[in-house]
């Protein structure tokens, strides 16, 4: 990660250079942003089995990629008015795929959809910037707001008589806010280093793979066999949760080589758990074969 800061391979830059993300400059951004994030989760397929591609794309790629074809056929994706009220048929037309396999979890995503667009019209003017603004440019009071008004999004879990709360999509959404806009006007928030890193499937595969984290010989073989781990579930619950110390233990250290490098013209704001994530979400899908025999872990919902 230091190393990577170091030769400008990390870089809040990065989200705006990907073809299928809005620009900064369109003025549906911030609601583009949004209807992704409302829908970006669980992607995955079984281990030989099809996957969902929109031009070719997988994954959440191929979902930007589907957001971003509805958009240049004139349907109205990005408008709350229109994706509220969205239809099942309308939304597999949308999501149409290259082949017949179809995307994961359709009708969950017309819900998602609908009770998102409904509160954006009737709290927010149907804007999401409205919700931003409401919270003076703090990111915990914006995660704050998101998960008490957008049903969707509270990733929550009962672990061991706690209440547990992961907020993936949440703090994605916000991290792509601050992302989309370089950390300012809009996207500038006075504490984004609140955020953690995204506990979804795909970063605890990278930290399995360089040794950040550990699994049991038993929760290894029952991943490499395919068992699918309930929402909520301990195991699912701990390997979500220790990879977000993983990546704020990492998150620290690299501070601290900054630190002890004075010489270096970086700064310890120049690196966040957002930017990690970043960073090894995209090494994951550039060493997609390294990774092919590391598994990672499948759970089915609506939360990642």
């Amino acid at each position: 990660i230091f190393k990577a800061l170091n030769d400008h391979k990390i870089s809040v830059n990065n989200f705006s250079q990907c073809e299928f993300h809005p620009s900064f400059e369109d003025p549906k951004a911030v609601d583009w942003i949004f209807v992704l994030d409302t829908l970006n989760y669980s992607f995955w397929s079984k281990t030989n089995c099809p996957k969902w591609t929109v031009n070719g794309q997988t994954g959440y790629f191929a979902l930007c990629a589907a957001i971003k074809r509805a958009i240049d056929e004139g349907k109205p994706i990005v408008d709350p008015k229109y994706y509220s009220q969205i239809t099942r048929s309308e939304a597999e037309d949308i999501f149409r795929g290259d082949t017949e396999t179809n995307i994961p979890l359709l009708d969950e995503r017309v819900k998602s959809l609908r009770d998102t667009g409904k509160v954006l019209l009737e709290k927010y003017q149907g804007t999401f910037t409205n919700c931003i603004k409401s919270c003076s440019r703090s990111a915990e009071k914006l995660l704050k707001c998101i998960v008490k008004d957008f049903e969707s999004y509270r990733d929550e879990a009962d672990y061991r008589s706690h209440r547990v709360s992961f907020y993936k999509r949440a703090q994605i959404l916000i991290g792509d806010i601050w992302a989309c806009f370089k950390g300012q006007g809009i996207g500038e928030f006075e504490d984004i280093d609140c955020i953690t890193m995204f506990a979804d499937y795909r970063i605890p595969q990278v930290l399995l793979h360089f040794g950040a984290i550990r699994y049991s010989n038993i929760l290894l073989s029952r991943l490499q066999s395919d068992v699918e781990l309930e929402n909520g579930s301990e195991d699912e619950v701990e390997i979500r949760g220790y990879s977000i110390e993983a990546i704020e233990r990492v998150k620290d250290e690299v501070r601290a080589l900054i630190e002890r490098c004075p010489n270096l013209a970086l700064k310890k704001s120049d690196i966040n758990a957002i930017l990690i994530d970043h960073f090894l979400w995209d090494y994951r899908r550039e060493h997609a074969d390294e990774l092919e025999s590391i598994p990672f872990h499948k759970t089915r919902c609506i939360y990642y």
